[in-house]
């Protein structure tokens, strides 16, 4: 494998990795069994896919305009950077404790969703799935990606993300009743560590750009 590919690849797997573990479809399990209680297997396979879609549609147009937005605000690429480093950094402390994150909904938002409805649009795709933290990161991963090709590779890294949310979130009721609650606090535990590790990474790439700009 020339160095090339390798590249390529590692920056396919960490796109992959690091989209996966922010949008962290296992942490709104808890939610949707709670919150389509009251629905039957059609409603839930329903609401699963409609906030899979609707994740997906957010994300990726955040995808499309994150430069764009960057030149509007002024925002240099470094500093988006940094607080999209810090940001992710938040959500992973809560992750690590395995306790519900305010950087993804509060209880009034879920509460809120809970009475609606169609809960598929609201709470669940945003903000639970398309909260601050991965819309930051989609828009982070693109302004990291050079040419065509990479681009695609974070536009196909959104639509493997949100397949594998929609099936996790299908089977939402088994994995809760197989994993137990403390299965599923390990694997958020597991989840948070690793995104705490793309944070960090995230500043650092950002002060490297904001100090070699100087």
């Amino acid at each position: 494998m020339n160095l090339g590919s390798a590249s390529f690849l590692s920056f396919a797997l960490s796109t992959m990795t690091a989209l996966f573990v922010v949008v962290d479809p296992i942490a709104c399990v808890p939610l949707f069994v709670t919150i389509t209680s009251g629905d039957d297997m059609h409603q839930k396979r329903r609401a699963a896919l409609r906030a899979s879609l609707v994740a997906g549609v957010v994300l990726a147009l955040f995808a499309f305009t994150g430069s764009i937005i960057f030149g509007l605000l002024g925002v240099s690429e470094g500093a988006f950077r940094i607080a999209g480093g810090a940001l992710l950094f938040l959500l992973a402390v809560d992750m690590l404790r395995a306790q519900p994150s305010r950087q993804r909904t509060t209880p009034e938002e879920q509460q809120e969703g809970a009475n609606k409805a169609d809960v598929s649009v609201f709470p669940l795709g945003v903000p639970m799935l398309a909260g601050p933290g991965a819309t930051s990161t989609v828009m982070v991963l693109v302004s990291r990606a050079h040419g065509a090709v990479e681009y695609s590779v974070v536009l196909v890294s959104i639509v493997v993300t949100l397949t594998l949310t929609y099936w996790i979130l299908r089977f939402a009721t088994v994995i809760t009743r197989r994993l137990g609650r403390t299965g599923m606090n390990v694997l958020e535990r597991v989840m948070g560590l690793i995104v705490s590790a793309v944070a960090v990474q995230f500043i650092v790439d950002g002060l490297r750009l904001v100090l070699t700009a100087r």
